[in-house]
């Protein structure tokens, strides 16, 4: 006899990409960043009295909160920190959305959100992304007439890594008449040259929730911490009812202090990966892999006719060889991969594997 609710029996859950067990490994598939997170970071655990363990931690990670506000120009009461930015999107969907009501995200985007509408019994609404990867002009006309009441956008979108711009995101903020949550989780890779900055737009705007996750950009993937910024009459109902009690255990509020006390390093880290991002693209529209402009940590890469292998088992062979990267099963990406910025060295080891597949079907030719 199985007693799940039928919804969670119909039901996939979300296939994370894989995580190897062998440790040389070249892990350019789930988007993590290459470089280790500030030594501030080391210095905080050596300095963590355990003792304080047997106690439970700060409810609401005030401290922590208070500091990201400070670093975004906000009040405290605009922030909610979260276990990962998972736990964000999650608290979104069941704070925000009926079972049975609309939830709109843009296709392709993140696979957990679909999962999460499914865990709500929300309905599910897919909207198209144009061939440049932005939404239709008149999405929120759509979603108007559709009823919905949550739209998640990512941005940079994934996995194409296209920048959507401020003005077009608040303007679709102030016509839609539920809410906007823009899943930042890429932002910190942002050529700053762009001058891309949301986050004063939830002063302005009753509708906006913007995520952010110290995962990515703080090199910090294996501690789960994020959060939400957006209005006070969001924030609250998340933060004082529908967020698990205690949901930031006490290191994790430490080391996301010592994150944010060394902004130095991050900014450095951030542009050692701009500066291999570029490198990598170049070297694949050399090998002639058409590139889609990325302001992420990773690349959306066509596999071109003169490859000897399509792009699924272009994947499997890159695999064979220790490389992982990351192939969608779906219409728009089939002939695609995903291929995360590493290290110099294995962004260099991915490039030489690919020249040696082209030149063996030349060879062959």
């Amino acid at each position: 006899m199985s007693y799940e609710r039928e919804n969670i029996r119909r039901m996939a859950g979300y296939q994370w990409g894989e995580q190897p067990e062998d440790p040389d490994t070249i892990k350019l598939n789930t988007n993590e960043n290459p470089y280790p997170p500030s030594p501030l970071i080391a210095q905080a655990l050596a300095s963590m009295d355990t003792a304080t363990l047997r106690v439970y931690p700060q409810p609401t990670a005030e401290p922590l909160r208070r500091r990201i506000a400070d670093l975004h120009d906000l009040d405290a009461q605009n922030i909610i920190v979260t276990h990962g930015g998972d736990e964000g999107l999650r608290l979104a969907m069941t704070t925000f959305v009926d079972p049975g009501q609309i939830f709109a995200m843009a296709e392709p985007s993140y696979s957990l959100y679909p999962v999460l509408a499914q865990i709500q019994q929300a309905r599910l609404k897919k909207i198209p992304l144009q061939p440049d990867w932005l939404p239709p002009a008149d999405l929120a006309e759509t979603l108007n007439a559709a009823g919905t009441r949550l739209v998640c956008l990512v941005n940079p979108h994934a996995p194409s890594g296209t920048l959507m711009d401020v003005e077009r995101i608040g303007q679709l903020a102030h016509e839609f008449d539920g809410v906007v949550l823009v899943d930042e989780a890429y932002v910190d890779f942002v050529d700053p040259h762009r001058g891309y900055n949301l986050i004063p737009l939830v002063r302005d705007l009753d509708n906006l929730l913007i995520l952010r996750t110290f995962s990515k950009g703080y090199s910090l993937a294996g501690l789960r911490l994020g959060y939400l910024a957006g209005a006070t009459p969001l924030i609250e109902p998340m933060l004082w009812k529908t967020r698990d009690s205690y949901n930031i255990d006490a290191i994790s509020q430490l080391l996301g202090m010592a994150a944010l006390e060394d902004q130095s390093w991050a900014d450095d880290n951030w542009q050692q990966v701009r500066d291999g991002r570029a490198r990598l693209s170049s070297a694949l529209t050399q090998l002639g892999f058409p590139v889609n402009p990325s302001e992420t940590n990773f690349l959306l890469v066509k596999v071109p006719a003169h490859c000897p292998l399509p792009a699924d088992g272009l994947q499997q062979h890159l695999k064979a060889r220790g490389i992982l990267v990351r192939h969608f099963d779906s219409p728009v990406l089939s002939d695609k991969l995903r291929i995360t910025v590493g290290t110099e060295e294995q962004n260099q080891r991915l490039i030489e594997v690919l020249q040696e597949t082209l030149a063996t079907t030349n060879d062959a030719r």
